[in-house]
């Protein structure tokens, strides 16, 4: 009997879907509104890499970035194939789709940690 991978696949859809929908808004409004327009004083140069510096913050940061990622590539994956009917390429747009997430992981995962 073949095991799928759909399962892990559709949590990283369900999980990338949360970060994407509860976190992402909440750091745009933040850093694209409320300190902008002074409404909060905004963190300074240095406090904002004392914060980067922590193990945890790197994690958060990771996950922000990479589960958002995931949930683009499984959405796209079956846009492709239910709305451009192309499953006849399924191998292809399975490794372009979700090794495209796993390159943006990885990139991230160097960029987060590059920061001492």
């Amino acid at each position: 009997m073949l095991r799928s991978n759909e399962a892990p696949l559709w949590a990283l859809f369900s999980t990338g879907g949360v970060v994407a929908a509860f976190l992402i808004p909440v750091h745009l409004v933040l850093f694209g509104l409320v300190f902008p327009l002074g409404w909060l004083r905004p963190p300074t140069y240095e406090h904002l890499l004392g914060i980067l510096r922590n193990p945890l913050a790197k994690i958060y940061l990771v996950t922000l970035c990479s589960l958002p990622l995931f949930h683009w590539a499984h959405r796209f994956r079956y846009t492709l194939y239910d709305g451009l009917k192309v499953k006849h390429l399924n191998e292809l747009i399975f490794a372009f789709c979700y090794g495209g997430a796993a390159i943006g992981t990885v990139l991230a995962v160097y960029l987060v940690w590059r920061i001492s």
